[in-house]
């Protein structure tokens, strides 16, 4: 919401990540007749306005690897508030395409379909999402990390436990037992893993006391909380893990 390609990479700190492990970014960004917040429409299903917008996003990927070097086994996605939404709706369109998926302070897929169902969603209320489509045969689901903070007033904290759910009741996976860490003075989180067998399907990182910002974003930058742990590390290795292990 208000925040820009620039902003968000300022305030994630990814491209710092990206030179030292040596990865590519590509931060779409939403145009300001679009939606005035500059936020992605991820909850227009109804109207095909939110898929029109997935597919323009896609278009820029495509370019990108026209472009640059990149494996197309290993492409992921990731994305805070309504950038988690796009980046759910990206991957329940096209999953064969992406391996992993990060959504962080966002929305369940499939829980809203009109701005009207997406503030309910927000706020907490009918926050169960409908069951997606089944998968293609052979077709893989993307390995999902839910990150979402205990303190976040403006999407509800139920909605991060709803996502990693419904995720992984798309392939039947059950949840762990959850373990609790913390890294110095940095906020607490509680993880749990969703698995099918040895496969990790999806993680939900509940973090105690972050609001709606990046957690273990940079000082001084909007919707970004440094005394959180560090998000863009914690979303690297898992998608460095299910490029390596394809999940299992």
């Amino acid at each position: 919401m208000w925040q820009d390609a620039e902003a968000f990479a300022a305030s994630s700190q990814m491209n710092r990540l990206a030179k030292r492990q040596r990865f590519l970014v590509l931060y779409p960004e939403q145009g300001r007749l679009a939606n005035a917040a500059g936020c992605w429409n991820w909850y227009e299903t109804r109207s095909g306005r939110a898929q029109g917008e997935a597919g323009t996003i896609e278009a820029a990927i495509d370019q990108v690897c026209l472009l640059q070097p990149v494996d197309p086994e290993r492409i992921a996605l990731a994305g805070l508030s309504a950038g988690a939404g796009m980046a759910a709706l990206l991957a329940t369109r096209r999953p064969e395409r992406f391996r992993a998926i990060a959504m962080h302070s966002g929305i369940a897929p499939g829980v809203a379909h009109s701005s009207a169902t997406a503030l309910m969603a927000m706020g907490g209320h009918q926050a169960r999402a409908m069951p997606l489509a089944p998968l293609a045969a052979g077709v893989r689901l993307p390995g999902l990390l839910v990150i979402h903070g205990s303190s976040d007033l403006v999407v509800a904290p139920s909605n991060g436990a709803e996502a990693a759910r419904s995720w992984a009741a798309r392939i039947g996976a059950k949840p762990g037992t959850p373990r609790n860490i913390q890294r110095g003075a940095r906020y607490p989180a509680t993880i749990t893993d969703y698995r099918s067998g040895r496969r990790l399907v999806a993680s939900l990182c509940e973090v105690k006391g972050l609001g709606h910002a990046w957690s273990g974003g940079a000082a001084g930058q909007a919707y970004s909380d440094p005394k959180g742990p560090d998000a863009s590390r914690m979303i690297w290795a898992f998608m460095v893990k299910q490029f390596a292990r394809g999940g299992d």
